[in-house]
């Protein structure tokens, strides 16, 4: 759920940083400190 006070990104603003739970079990952070030029972040809501 977004939060009251997000606001989207501006071109160039660094994307914030988050930790997502994975169906796997583990987990992902974000932005990822070892990821070298851009990245594509997609979220699936699943179906409509």
């Amino acid at each position: 759920m977004a939060r009251a006070d997000s606001a989207p990104l501006d071109t160039g603003a660094p994307f914030p940083k988050m930790e997502l739970r994975l169906a796997s079990g583990g987990s992902l952070t974000l932005p990822d400190p070892a990821a070298r030029g851009f990245t594509v972040f997609l979220v699936y809501r699943g179906h409509w």
